[in-house]
C-alpha cells in the first residue's frame, strides 16, 4: 500500500491572499479598472487644425491635467465640418475616458443646430468641465478705411454684399457671431468661409476681407502684436487689456449679445469616477498659475471646471443658439 500524502498545512498569507482574489472577482468590472485609471495616455481631441485658440487651449491644459494624473496626454487635431468631425469621434470613441474632446459652442450649440450632425450634443457625451468664456471682437485690416461698426454698415448698406466677413468656417461661432450682426443692422455682408485654422486672419491681415468677428482667444495676440486693429468688443464694459476699444453697447448696438465658451467633454457613458478624475484634474489645470496667465492674456475668462455647470450650460446654449438661428434666418451656406 502507498502512504498517504502527507498533510501540508496552508499559509494564513496563501489563505489571505486567495481571499482577496475571490473578493475581486465579485466587484463590477468597472470598478476595479477605474481604480487603476489612467494606465495609459489620454487623447485630446482638438475638433480645428493646429494653431488656432482651441489648439492652444487643448494642448496647455491638456499638459496640465496630465501632470495631475500623471499620463501623457496627446492632442489630436481632427478639424472639418464646422468642428463636427472632431466631436463625432469622440462621440464613438469608447468611453473609457481615454479619448475626451475640447468643444464648446460650435460643437454642442451652433454646428449642429445649422448642419446635419451624425451626434447628439446633449445625449452622447459627458459633461467634464466649463473651461471658460471668451468674447467676440471685430477686428479690420490695418490701413482699412473702416474705424467703426457704423462704418460697416454704412458702406454695405450703400453697396449691399460689398463688405466681406471671413470666419473660421460654416456654422461657427465667427460665422454665427457675424450672421446676428447683418441680421441686427440690416446688411447683407457677404459671408467668406476658411477651413478653420488662421487663414482668414492672414486675409484679413493681407486685405482681403473687411471685417472678422473674432474670438478674444484667437484675436488678441494678433490686435496687441498690431497686425490687426479692434474697433468694438462684446463685453459690458470695455476690456483692461483693450482699454481704448469701444464695447458694442457703446459703439451703437446696446442688443449684441454673444460670446463663446470652452469645454471638455467625454463620450456618453463613461464611468463616473473616471469624469470625475478628469474632472478633479481639469478643476486642477485651470488653477494652475501658468494656465490662469495665459488664457487671461487672450482674454478668456476661465471657469471653475466642474461638471455640473458645463452639464447645465450645455441644454441652454443649444436651446438659445437654436432660436437665435431661426430668428435671424441664419443658413450654413
Amino acid at each position: 500500500m502507498r502512504p498517504a500524502t502527507p498533510f501540508l498545512p496552508v499559509r494564513r498569507s496563501t489563505l489571505a491572499a486567495a481571499a482577496l482574489l475571490a473578493a475581486a472577482a465579485l466587484l463590477p468590472a468597472g470598478s476595479a479598472w477605474a481604480q487603476a485609471w489612467p494606465s495609459k495616455p489620454i487623447t485630446v481631441v482638438v475638433p480645428y487644425p493646429a494653431g488656432g485658440a482651441n489648439d492652444m487651449l487643448g494642448r496647455l491644459i491638456g499638459q496640465k491635467m496630465g501632470e495631475v494624473l500623471h499620463t501623457q496626454v496627446i492632442v489630436d487635431n481632427k478639424p472639418g465640418a464646422a468642428a463636427l468631425i472632431g466631436a463625432s469621434a469622440v462621440a464613438k470613441a469608447a468611453p473609457d475616458g481615454y479619448t475626451v474632446l475640447v468643444g464648446g459652442l460650435a460643437t454642442h450649440a451652433a454646428s449642429p443646430n445649422l448642419i446635419k450632425a451624425d451626434y447628439n450634443p446633449l445625449t452622447d457625451f459627458e459633461a467634464i468641465g466649463l473651461i471658460g468664456q471668451a468674447p467676440i471682437v471685430a477686428t479690420v485690416n490695418n490701413e482699412s478705411p473702416f474705424k467703426t461698426l457704423k462704418d460697416l454698415v454704412d458702406a454695405d448698406k450703400k453697396s449691399p454684399g460689398s463688405v466681406m466677413y471671413g470666419s473660421s468656417g460654416n456654422g461657427s461661432p465667427l460665422h454665427l457671431a457675424g450672421e446676428i450682426f447683418t441680421e441686427m443692422t440690416g446688411t447683407h455682408m457677404t459671408h467668406v468661409p476658411y477651413k478653420g485654422g488662421n487663414a482668414h486672419t492672414l486675409d484679413l491681415i493681407g486685405g482681403r476681407l473687411a471685417v472678422i468677428f473674432d474670438t478674444t482667444t484667437a484675436s488678441m495676440g494678433q490686435i496687441k502684436g498690431g497686425k490687426v486693429r479692434a474697433i468694438a468688443i462684446g463685453l459690458p464694459q470695455r476690456s483692461p487689456d483693450l482699454p481704448n476699444v469701444p464695447t458694442f453697447a457703446e459703439a451703437g448696438y446696446p442688443q449684441w449679445q454673444f460670446s463663446a465658451w470652452y469645454g471638455m467633454f467625454a463620450p456618453a457613458k463613461t464611468p463616473k469616477d473616471v469624469v470625475a478624475k478628469l474632472s478633479g484634474a481639469l478643476q486642477a489645470a485651470l488653477k494652475n498659475p501658468e494656465v490662469v496667465e495665459k488664457l487671461r492674456g487672450v482674454g478668456l475668462s476661465t471657469a471653475s471646471g466642474d461638471a455640473a455647470e458645463l452639464a447645465k450650460l450645455v441644454p441652454l446654449e443649444h436651446a438659445r443658439i437654436a432660436k437665435l438661428i431661426k430668428t435671424a434666418n441664419i443658413k450654413a451656406d
